[in-house]
């Protein structure tokens, strides 16, 4: 599917993002990375990700705890985590490095409705004001497996194409 994306840490293009989806501005947006390494730098414990990587690129998206003190604006993080991802497109893998390795990235829809599924759709419900790049038509896929794993033990909160006895988390 077709993404909205901007700089993690720019709070007026979060803001914007936000507006331009019809959603709240309290709701995190996840943070889509290229490489563990450009993420650490957010994370309270740098080695959180490590369990997932072998995930990684894949529908897998993890909740950690993130740094305190407003290295992440308050719209990517939920109570003091950011949840993460590292896309299996090689295009946006590339949109991400390219800007830096780290991108707040949230479906290109309306909150609420289908997520685009091509360059058209996306023109057509966001207007000629949006730059749009055209990875070709998409499938939609399936919504990623979400685990939180900001606690003490890692838990599943929505189970997608990666299951929690893949992951080696009991119910």
């Amino acid at each position: 599917m077709y993404g909205l994306a901007c700089l993690p840490t720019h709070e007026g293009a979060l803001g914007a993002l936000a507006d331009l989806k019809g959603r709240e501005r309290d709701q995190p947006i996840a943070a889509l990375i290229d490489s563990v390494a450009d993420i650490i730098k957010f994370l309270v414990v740098p080695n959180a990700l490590d369990p997932y990587v072998s995930f990684w690129p894949g529908a897998l998206t993890v909740i950690v705890k993130a740094q305190p003190g407003g290295l992440l604006p308050p719209v990517v993080t939920a109570e003091g985590t950011v949840g993460v991802r590292k896309p299996d497109d090689r295009i946006a893998r590339a949109v991400i490095r390219g800007c830096g390795g780290v991108l707040a990235v949230t479906s290109a829809n309306r909150h609420g409705q289908a997520p685009c599924t091509s360059a058209e759709a996306v023109a057509a419900e966001f207007g000629p004001g949006l730059i749009v790049l055209d990875g070709g038509s998409r499938d939609g896929g399936v919504a990623s497996t979400v685990v939180d794993a900001s606690g003490d033990a890692p838990r599943i909160l929505r189970e997608g194409p990666i299951t929690a006895a893949d992951l080696g988390i009991g119910s």
